[in-house]
């Protein structure tokens, strides 16, 4: 009998309440940018766990200060976040953001002067 992993979702504003300024004032702070660009890089539509942003985008924040960074991404509803046993999650609310501003997530992600993760290996 295999053990089961608990799993819980972290509360998220629904999908009417996600505003533009606050999308905008989260991708206003690099760090935060590179988070994004990180997971929309190496993540699967299904996610990647924190410390594997952490570990292939560079930042050198602290735990804190990371922790704070999604938290403001989550509470400004650009992405969704998760618990698997001891490991967070994150994904980029891409269909959230194509369908209430389309384009605006690609320009973003196409932006070339955005600090980028290490290179993919």
């Amino acid at each position: 009998m295999g053990t089961q992993v608990e799993q819980y979702e972290l509360t998220h504003p629904g999908d009417e309440a996600v505003e533009l300024t606050a999308v905008l004032s989260a991708l206003a702070e690099p760090a935060r940018l590179t988070i994004v660009h990180t997971v929309a890089d190496y993540g699967s539509e299904g996610g990647m766990a924190c410390l594997d942003v952490w570990e292939k985008s560079g930042l050198t924040a602290t735990k804190s200060t990371m922790s704070h960074h999604y938290k403001v991404l989550r509470e400004a509803g650009l992405v969704v976040m998760w618990w698997v046993g001891a490991k967070k999650h994150v994904r980029l609310r891409r269909e959230l953001m194509d369908v209430r501003w389309p384009g605006l997530l690609d320009a973003v992600l196409a932006d070339s002067s955005v600090p980028r993760a290490q290179q993919k290996q």
